[in-house]
């Protein structure tokens, strides 16, 4: 777990003085925007991203790929004639595809679709692409991808460590083939060997091998967006194998995308009407989308909410009560931050399994869930794959974040009705929603207030 920051930057996690009452417009979402780019990259022809996420993870892929050689443009959108978008409904990313140009050198950050999304398309490279992080980064595991990589044709150095720093040294293409991978440490391993395979010369079939395959969802996504694109995949849920996906290789299509909101960054904003009684409507929530965050309206109902999905958006209701779930979070696994803060103001217990894979995140979320919640007062243990709450009454502290965004937006959620909570480094939410301090203190502004 990575070790919280000096106690100095701390954040008064602002107290709701009764219901929120407003409608939150949170940004684009980080998984659709990172595989929309490296789709685009890989693409014939130019492509566009309307109302993409600018992050720290996203921003951290756009340099990298230019440097890599792919030409990213950016312009606002002003005009309600491009795309159907709204007058003024933030920008546009031109992407200009090309090969991957090396020698280069990408820094990550502690971002996992950076570090695994872009070895695969480096192999396409003439000349050595090193990969170095964040000192988390470099704890995070690769190895299964790398070795994957190996397999299919490409030569990588890591000293033998399965982890960054790493080096990958392309000969401008990648025969592909049939590999074996383990993803079940993250289904980002899977994703980053489908989103490369239409340029890879035998295209690729993978098959999973590992006891789990956690947020099966964004594999769903990636499998969507692929399609979308031109490639020609063969699923487990289209009538193919059980753990096997194949792509066959060809050309893909620029296309002129925008992107949804990330309904995963909605959660914080949502668990707020539930655990004040108050509402909160997130305009543009797509009726059918791969995000994993679209669990949250049946979770978030389970616990005592009440979702209505209608022209204006999703809209949750809360009665002033919450209740405690029994869920397997498994393929939802990002959400169990938020979800674990609402849990501890519940009025019963709460059991969240199928998430053992969250020890290798940002940070062990697990332990630091269990460490924080209960240093305000909490009753939180850990299971073998996940965590029981049973609800006690809590107290005012400090909430340490590990530069982990999902723990920053937990602690500010139960910051709304426990006094005197501070949390650390609220910064970190910058790494997928920037302007979460002012959309924060904008959605308890007033009553019918617009973020």
């Amino acid at each position: 777990m990575t070790e919280p920051r000096h106690p100095s930057a701390l954040w008064p996690a602002p107290l709701a003085s009764g219901g929120v009452d407003a409608t939150v417009t949170v940004p684009g979402s980080k998984s659709v925007t990172n595989r929309a780019l490296i789709l685009a990259s890989l693409a014939a022809d130019p492509g566009w991203l309307r109302r993409p996420l600018r992050s720290r993870d996203s921003v951290l892929m756009a340099d990298a790929l230019r440097a890599l050689g792919i030409g990213i443009e950016e312009m606002a959108s002003s005009s309600s004639a491009v795309s159907g978008l709204p007058e003024g409904r933030g920008e546009s990313w031109r992407v200009i595809p090309g090969t991957p140009q090396a020698p280069a050198s990408v820094h990550v950050g502690n971002a996992g679709t950076v570090m695994r999304f872009l070895p695969p398309l480096a192999t396409l490279a003439e000349g050595p692409v090193r990969f170095d992080g964040d000192p988390r980064a470099r704890q995070r595991p690769v190895g299964a991808l790398l070795d994957a990589l190996r397999h299919l044709g490409a030569r990588i150095d890591d000293d033998g460590h399965g982890c960054l720093p790493a080096t990958v040294h392309g000969i401008g293409s990648l025969d592909g083939g049939s590999v074996s991978v383990d993803a079940s440490s993250s289904s980002q391993f899977i994703s980053a060997l489908l989103l490369s395979a239409p340029r890879f010369n035998q295209g690729v079939e993978v098959r999973h091998v590992g006891a789990t395959l956690p947020s099966l969802p964004h594999i769903r996504m990636t499998v969507d967006m692929l399609r979308k694109a031109g490639a020609q995949v063969d699923t487990p849920d289209s009538g193919g194998e059980p753990g096997v996906w194949r792509v066959t290789p060809g050309a893909l299509r620029g296309r002129d995308l925008v992107i949804e909101p990330d309904l995963s960054n909605a959660q914080p904003f949502l668990a707020a009407a539930l655990v004040t009684g108050g509402r909160v409507t997130i305009p543009d929530w797509p009726v059918a989308t791969t995000q994993p965050g679209d669990a949250l309206r049946r979770i978030l109902t389970e616990m005592g909410g009440d979702c209505t999905l209608d022209e204006r958006g999703l809209t949750l209701t809360g009665s002033g009560r919450v209740h405690g779930i029994d869920a397997d979070l498994s393929e939802v696994g990002e959400l169990t931050p938020g979800i674990a803060a609402v849990a501890a103001l519940a009025d019963g217990e709460s059991v969240l399994r199928g998430v053992a894979h969250l020890r290798m995140h940002e940070t062990d979320r697990l332990a630091a869930l269990t460490k924080e919640i209960n240093a305000l007062g909490g009753d939180v243990t850990e299971t073998a794959d996940g965590l029981r709450i049973r609800p006690r009454q809590l107290h005012g502290g400090v909430f340490h974040t590990y530069e982990d965004h999902r723990l920053a937006t937990a602690g500010a959620v139960l910051g709304l009705v426990v006094k005197d909570v501070e949390v650390e480094d609220i910064a970190t939410t910058g790494k997928t929603m920037p302007d979460f301090p002012e959309m924060w203190h904008e959605m308890l502004g007033g009553s019918g207030a617009r973020v």
